[in-house]
């Protein structure tokens, strides 16, 4: 979590606006590059962007065979970073992911055996399927980029990226997240079926016995460090910020922005947590699309990445079909746009 510095309170002038296009424009390429393997997805592949632009976490939702796991791998392989996948089992250990202490007989003494965790980007494939034990091992590493293994502790590589995937919650033989969890995610994307053209150009490429998908390392973190220092310099206006704390506080109380119809729809809001996500989140987004300013639409864009998975139904929203989807779009319509 990184706070703003002096220079995002005065407004941006020409040269930062050429400096954020010029840095910003290995994004096309990554782009590119990614869609050489993933057909169409450009909603996906932007947030994926996002998420590594603002430091953030990402979860990806959706039935299977809709190319998430295929887009995380791709993403890593466009990187010269380490990458790690852990497929998640219901029969998987704690140790499994973070490492454990190993005794050794000879030596007679404890030596330390480090798990997946430690690595760049982690993907935690299919997340779900594990109990909430292994799940919350994740915890320390997502917020702190830190790993406690019995009395000592390990700073996690720098960049630190968990990507996870899941599928829908009322899937057979799945585990709901702890909102403990879900919280530490930034973005939550909901990820749905291709268009026809897309879904025939998926058909040619891959209707072989024989696929590659082999792609180019084209951006390194040395390019994400000195992108991510632009993104902090993103300007954001204090009426901007404003909305931001007031699109997160209508989630909590609905009927002081003037939605009183879905405060029996909400059991609990987006965190604090949340409120820095949205911000940072906004400024990525402006970072990628290639201007040096946030915009109104930057907020409403993204806002349901941020809030989707951090806003808690009521039972009687649940009796009502009313999803935090639903609440949040809603919440975004009402809450005046400075």
């Amino acid at each position: 979590m990184q706070s703003d510095t002096q220079s995002t309170d005065l407004p941006p002038s020409p040269e930062q606006q050429e400096k954020v296009r010029a840095e910003a424009s290995w994004i096309e390429l990554l782009r590119r590059e990614i869609g050489r393997v993933i057909v169409g997805q450009k909603y996906l592949v932007d947030r994926l962007i996002v998420g590594l632009l603002a430091n953030g976490h990402v979860l990806l939702e959706g039935v299977p065979g809709l190319a998430k796991t295929l887009a995380v791998k791709t993403l890593a392989q466009c990187m010269r970073a380490d990458f790690r996948r852990i497929q998640f089992t219901p029969d998987l250990l704690p140790a499994d992911v973070v490492g454990t202490l190993i005794y050794s007989p000879s030596e007679s003494k404890f030596s330390t055996k480090k798990g997946p965790i430690f690595t760049n980007l982690l993907l935690a494939d299919e997340i779900n399927r594990a109990p909430a034990k292994v799940q919350s091992a994740l915890l320390e590493g997502m917020q702190e980029r830190q790993v406690t293994i019995g009395d000592v502790t390990y700073p996690l590589p720098n960049p630190f990226l968990v990507l996870a995937t899941e599928n829908p919650i009322d899937q057979e033989g799945t585990y709901p997240l702890p909102e403990a969890q879900t919280d530490r995610f930034m973005l939550k994307l909901k990820i749905d079926y291709p268009n026809r053209n897309e879904e025939l150009q998926i058909l040619e490429n891959n209707a072989s016995t024989k696929v590659e998908h082999e792609v180019n390392a084209v951006i390194d973190p040395e390019s994400v460090f000195k992108a991510r220092e632009l993104v902090d310099q993103i300007y954001m206006d204090d009426k901007l910020k404003g909305y931001v704390v007031d699109v997160v506080l209508a989630t909590r109380n609905p009927s002081r922005y003037g939605a009183a119809e879905l405060e029996a729809f909400v059991q609990f809001g987006a965190s604090p947590r949340a409120t820095i996500s949205l911000a940072l989140a906004t400024k990525a987004l402006a970072f990628v699309e290639g201007r040096s300013f946030v915009t109104p639409q930057d907020v409403k864009n993204i806002g349901p990445d941020v809030l989707r998975h951090r806003v808690i139904v009521s039972y009687e929203a649940e009796a009502e079909n009313v999803s935090s989807d639903e609440l949040v779009q809603r919440i975004l319509e009402t809450v005046p746009v400075p």
